[in-house]
């Protein structure tokens, strides 16, 4: 009762990404909440997938075995999921804000009149008092997200509803294993209570899938743009040292604005959030909806003209200077140094 559920998503039996990160942050939740973190798993083929799940923390993994779950159908899915909650009454529920955690989700929330916050950056646990009536809660989820357009940063509370639910972008939160592993105890879901004919309904004849084309998340070194660039034409330097050193191209949202780049190499809050060992920041002033998107990067190194760009204060190194001078420069000597 009143636990914390993650719901796992999986893929051809593979455990997404950030369903692991949801169970190191989860997990970080449940220990200041003093109760146990719960995993869903609902798909085909699922022996064993509880000893991953309990590495990552989950004190317990509900499991729906079946044919019938995989490839992922909205309608089962929910069904199963709303059964579980209301026999379980966990008090947060927390999904991925994939394609399938934002279709999934809502479903989840409206079904269950609980609310929900979409594409959360941050989790946090504390107090809250209504403005209005007085009343103090103690224990709260705060669901963190950027807010117009990325200006500015929302807290998001649900102070009577539950269970409280939020979507998470893949990438935000750290992936660990947990110091000690859990018990990881597998408990059968009772889907047959919950499933009715309507919900299998839709059946799936062809299913492709693309594999992405750019893979920013999980690159080692990130070679990054912004509007300082100048344009277009200017920008292919970022990928001049990007092919250089093996790295990917990310960008800012000013130089994706600009049309110096396309979305999908969009690094901050209304991007996708990145960790390389090596981040090199090109022409960013490094406003706090790029930098908390890259900031736990293992090292920054900084190129900017001005010496006060905000981008030099989280930097390990800061080359004050002009890209278009200090790029070629660098592809130069990595040649000369790399024979």
């Amino acid at each position: 009762m009143n636990n914390i559920f993650v719901y796992v998503e999986l893929e051809e039996g593979k455990i997404a990404d950030v369903s692991l990160e949801l169970l190191t942050k989860g997990r970080e939740l449940a220990d200041k909440l003093g109760v146990k973190l719960e995993a869903v798993a609902i798909g085909a083929s699922l022996q064993g997938v509880e000893k991953e799940l309990a590495q990552y923390g989950a004190d317990t993994v509900w499991v729906a075995d079946n044919e019938i779950f995989a490839p992922f159908r909205t309608l089962p899915h929910t069904s199963v999921l709303c059964g579980l909650i209301k026999a379980e009454q966990p008090q947060i529920v927390l999904f991925g804000a994939t394609p399938v955690g934002r279709d999934f989700a809502p479903r989840v929330s409206s079904a269950l009149h609980s609310g929900l916050t979409a594409d959360c950056t941050q989790l946090e646990i504390g107090p809250h008092k209504d403005a209005k009536s007085g009343k103090e809660y103690e224990n709260l989820l705060y669901q963190i997200r950027p807010a117009f357009g990325g200006n500015i940063i929302a807290t998001i509370v649900n102070p009577d509803c539950r269970p409280q639910m939020a979507t998470v972008r893949e990438g935000v939160m750290r992936k660990e294993l947990a110091a000690t592993a859990a018990a990881g105890e597998v408990k059968q879901i009772a889907w047959r209570d919950y499933i009715s004919d309507s919900d299998l309904a839709v059946k799936i004849l062809e299913r492709e899938i693309e594999e992405r084309k750019i893979n920013i998340k999980g690159a080692s070194v990130v070679v990054a743009g912004g509007y300082g660039m100048g344009s277009k034409e200017g920008f292919k330097l970022c990928f001049d040292l990007a092919e250089v050193l093996g790295a990917e191209v990310g960008a800012s949202r000013a130089a994706v604005d600009a049309d110096f780049c396309e979305h999908e190499r969009q690094i901050g809050q209304t991007g996708v959030t990145v960790r390389p060992k090596l981040y090199i920041a090109c022409g960013i002033s490094g406003q706090i909806q790029h930098t908390a998107g890259m900031d736990e990067s293992s090292m920054i190194i900084s190129i900017n003209t001005d010496p006060d760009a905000p981008i030099n204060k989280i930097a390990d190194y800061a080359i004050v200077g002009d890209v278009g001078e200090v790029i070629p420069k660098m592809i130069k000597y990595y040649k000369q140094n790399s024979k």
